[in-house]
């Protein structure tokens, strides 16, 4: 049995060194992949989803209405010369903080529904279609948040990251004649091989996994070549001001302007994992160590600076660099 998958695995092998540019490139996109990875990160991005719109729930009346912080006159001035369309959203046309309410009041549902996997790829295009809408209204309160939710909502929308961890697959194992709906497929998200099974391979996974992926080593190339420009990030010194702003402060580290070579070590090894982020992350053999640093990186934000949700949701994102059979390793109970 050992020696014939070994002669399987060298044969695939052999099989894909012999493939030209445009067929690596086509099963790089699109080589059928589980859903085991995109599940876990679907879970994380609905709470995400929901806990944004709950806050702005809790402060409706300082984002919309005609008594809020950025009311529309305001809005439209930021906005003076654009097209119509680049920032479009019915919630700039009125004042209505009854439909303000209504609209998060959806996107909480929304993402409670793409949490729970019950008719989720019906749930992740409302959730990212109403964060949208709120996004493009709120200017002047988006934060790095709120654009990896939008990234990461729509993406998911392509794959069928409801076929495990979720009500869809579970409805559709007690009822399976609902599985069979062509209604329900469309609505959910998920074929009926894929729902029956959530190790079923399939091309849609795969899409979805390395949009993010692409995506996430733009973002941090750029963020990267931002901070090339800035004095501090070359002479070592930003670390010790991103712990001595009081802003962003929630643990004191300021005693690290006590040890400066430790600053200093801890700015560098930063810009250097982001810039080479987009190199490092894709060999096997440093990817680990591109996924340690970007745990480190974002799990500081998220502890020491008082950015607990963006820290989280970036790890959340660096997440789709975990294969899908690791994944069901490490929770192979709730994943089958």
């Amino acid at each position: 049995m050992n020696s014939l998958r070994t002669e399987v695995l060298e044969q695939g092998k052999q099989t894909t060194e012999n493939l030209g540019f445009t067929d690596k490139l086509l099963e790089f996109f699109f080589r059928p992949s589980s859903s085991h990875t995109l599940a876990v990160i679907r879970v994380a991005t609905g709470l995400m989803l929901v806990y944004v719109h709950a806050i702005w729930l809790l402060g409706i009346e300082d984002f919309y209405g005609p008594n809020a912080i950025l009311n529309l006159d305001t809005w439209r001035k930021l906005h003076a010369g654009q097209s119509p369309d680049t920032k479009w959203t019915y919630l700039a046309q009125t004042d209505s903080l009854t439909l303000a309410s209504i609209h998060e009041w959806c996107a909480v549902f929304a993402g409670v529904m793409a949490t729970l996997g019950l008719m989720t790829r019906t749930a992740l295009f409302a959730a990212w279609l109403l964060t949208l809408l709120t996004v493009h209204r709120l200017t002047g309160y988006l934060f790095g948040l709120d654009q990896i939710v939008v990234m990461l909502s729509g993406y998911l929308v392509l794959s069928q990251a409801g076929s495990s961890i979720s009500l869809d697959s579970l409805f559709s194992k007690k009822f399976p004649k609902l599985s069979s709906k062509p209604w329900y497929q469309f609505l959910s998200g998920c074929t009926v091989e894929s729902i029956a099974g959530s190790s079923v391979p399939c091309w849609n996974n795969t899409v979805a996994t390395r949009l993010i992926q692409l995506h996430l080593c733009i973002i941090y190339l750029f963020g990267g070549l931002g901070k090339l420009r800035g004095e501090m990030w070359w002479d070592g010194s930003a670390a010790w001001f991103s712990a001595a702003a009081y802003e962003y402060q929630s643990i004191d580290l300021t005693w690290i302007g006590n040890l400066p070579a430790l600053g200093a070590l801890m700015t560098h090894i930063t810009l250097f994992w982001e810039v080479t982020y987009i190199a490092i992350i894709w060999p096997r053999w440093t990817r680990p160590i591109a996924l340690i640093l970007a745990v480190l990186v974002h799990g500081g934000i998220a502890i020491y600076l008082g950015m607990i949700t963006f820290g989280w949701i970036m790890i959340v994102a660096n997440m789709a660099f975990i294969s899908p059979q690791i994944m069901r390793r490490i929770y192979p109970a709730a994943l089958r």
